[in-house]
């Protein structure tokens, strides 16, 4: 079964935009996250995993979100599901950093 992640020949796609951009300040704590989250001392969560997490992401949200945005989403689903984080500890902490603004 081809899944929205799975791009390669779809038609209407369009190429791949493969162009650099600086990465903001929540791209950059994103991947932080991941490379501390499968450290070998760690290894909270796996490659296989997140691919999973990303993979199932519902496909109307999948195309609205860039790249980092689908890692943090990923990244959350899985805090959640191994028990580590609930819902509404992490909706808690949005509306914390959200307030400091």
């Amino acid at each position: 079964m081809t899944r929205v992640h799975d791009r390669g020949g779809w038609p209407g796609a369009g190429p791949v935009d493969k162009s650099e951009h600086e990465l903001s300040w929540w791209e950059k704590r994103t991947d932080a996250m991941m490379v501390l989250l499968q450290s070998p001392d760690k290894r909270v969560i796996r490659v296989d995993e997140m691919r999973r997490a990303i993979e199932g992401m519902d496909p109307a949200a999948y195309e609205k979100c860039k790249y980092y945005e689908r890692w943090l989403t990923a990244l959350e689903t899985l805090m959640i599901e191994k028990g580590i984080l609930t819902r509404e500890e992490i909706e808690r902490k949005v509306k914390e950093l959200d307030g400091r603004r």
